[in-house]
């Protein structure tokens, strides 16, 4: 069942608080221990798992593929894989991957190297607009084919290779792009190798470290060894420490407030929104830090204090390409000029992310400028904020809609944001969360 539209109106400040909290789990390893899971030999089992709009979809594509998946209990499945190569479906049946550009493109490529595929390939409003070119070249480099040829958004068609053979790649800072190739090497002829030029997320290569007979990890480079079987996996999802990071920016800028944050994901390539923070005085601590999964998780410890203004060079970028909205949040409520470098792929999100928060931040009276990759918020104190209003329209983007609610309930400005139940493709519990916090809001 598709989720229910409605638009949220805020008009109340938050007030201070002093809680612990546990955020939902992170969407990019539940979509991974599905799709590892699918492609693995035996029963694998995923805990702790995200609910959200995008793992939804996952379940539900991997079911048009002949994939056995059973729930347990809440958050709780048993996968049953089915081993590389063996997805299957009717001739011209029809994928649909919701607004998840990370199901997308990582879907895409196991079934790109997956013999006798021809499947309909599209999304939401939102994903459609996305260009998906790098993938397609990245895929026809495997043999695969996408119809009509020179088109790079959904709807298309995916027909697969059937005689796969390895390629080498120079990855960038798509953990997307990087893990597509991955999962199409699995199932190739020979060796697919990868060379890491900037380190992007890495939860795919975390999910096969136990598969010594399938990948070989090295500090600049991945080899991906062909049509060697997957052992199963159990995989304990933690924390999402994107979603984290709208908390942890509400406590930081209301005073006399304070957080912690239960079992977060402290993966070192998704902690880039903390680093910049931390360095510009933000009270924030890691504790009780365990690895599982071949994952760091812990918690986080946040009180609110006197920011600096912003300064993220492009090496932040690949660490904390989700946060960014929030970032621009951050800069616009804490006085002086805050640059973030490095930044050009946001226009390739849900949305164009830098046009969009320009907007926002335009109607409340801060100025900022857009260059090549580059963007300066012009910030002023918090308590010069008085009798705003914003309007966020339908733009399909969790991220606008979070970030833009965070503004609202710290400076009490009158906001109304459309289609509100986009976050859910990410944070379904974003919203009671809010209420725990003492934050008002209402909805229709």
């Amino acid at each position: 069942m598709p989720v229910k539209r409605f638009n949220l109106f805020i008009n109340k400040k938050v007030p201070i608080f002093s809680k612990t909290i546990k955020v939902d789990s992170d969407k990019s390893i539940s979509i991974r221990s599905f799709l590892i899971g699918a492609i693995c030999q035996n029963i694998s089992y995923t805990y702790n798992v995200l609910e959200s709009e995008d793992v939804i979809s996952t379940i539900k594509c991997l079911k048009k593929l002949g994939v056995k998946i059973i729930k347990l209990k809440n958050g709780c499945y048993k996968v049953f894989g089915k081993g590389l190569g063996s997805f299957y479906g009717k001739k011209n049946y029809e994928l649909n991957f919701g607004n998840s550009g990370t199901l997308a493109r990582l879907l895409i490529g196991i079934l790109s190297t997956t013999k006798g595929v021809q499947v309909k390939i599209k999304g939401d409003k939102s994903l459609n607009k996305r260009s998906m070119k790098k993938l397609i070249e990245l895929m026809s480099e495997f043999g695969a084919q996408f119809l009509p040829k020179k088109k790079y958004n959904f709807p298309l068609k995916l027909i697969s290779t059937d005689l796969p053979i390895g390629i080498n790649y120079k990855a960038g800072v798509s953990a997307q792009l990087k893990s597509a190739v991955m999962l199409a090497g699995l199932n190739s002829y020979g060796n697919t190798q990868i060379l890491i030029n900037e380190k992007s997320r890495n939860h795919t290569e975390n999910m096969l470290m136990e598969n010594k007979q399938a990948i070989k990890l090295s500090k600049n480079k991945i080899l991906i060894f062909g049509k060697k079987n997957l052992n199963p996996i159990n995989i304990d999802v933690p924390g999402d420490p994107s979603s984290a990071a709208f908390f942890t920016a509400l406590t930081l800028l209301n005073k006399k407030s304070y957080l912690k944050i239960k079992n977060v994901c402290l993966n070192k390539t998704r902690i880039g929104f903390y680093q910049i923070l931390k360095k510009q005085g933000a009270k924030i601590k890691f504790q009780n830090i365990i690895k599982k999964n071949n994952e760091k998780r812990g918690d986080l410890i946040v009180e609110s204090c006197k920011l600096k203004p912003l300064n993220a060079s492009k090496h932040y970028y690949v660490n904390s390409t989700d946060e960014y909205p929030i970032l621009f949040i951050i800069a616009a409520l804490t006085k002086g000029i805050s640059v973030f470098r490095g930044i050009g792929d946001l226009k390739n999100k849900e949305s164009d992310r830098v046009k969009e928060m320009q907007k926002v931040l335009k109607q409340i009276g801060v100025k900022s400028k857009a260059s090549k990759g580059e963007v300066r918020i012009f910030g002023k104190k918090i308590t010069s904020f008085k009798n705003k209003k914003i309007k966020v329209p339908n733009l399909g983007d969790h991220r606008i809609c979070m970030s833009t609610f965070i503004l609202s309930i710290l400076i009490g400005a009158k906001t109304e944001i459309k289609n509100f139940e986009t976050v859910f493709t990410s944070s379904p519990s974003f919203l009671k969360i809010m209420k725990s916090l003492g934050v008002k809001f209402e909805t229709n």
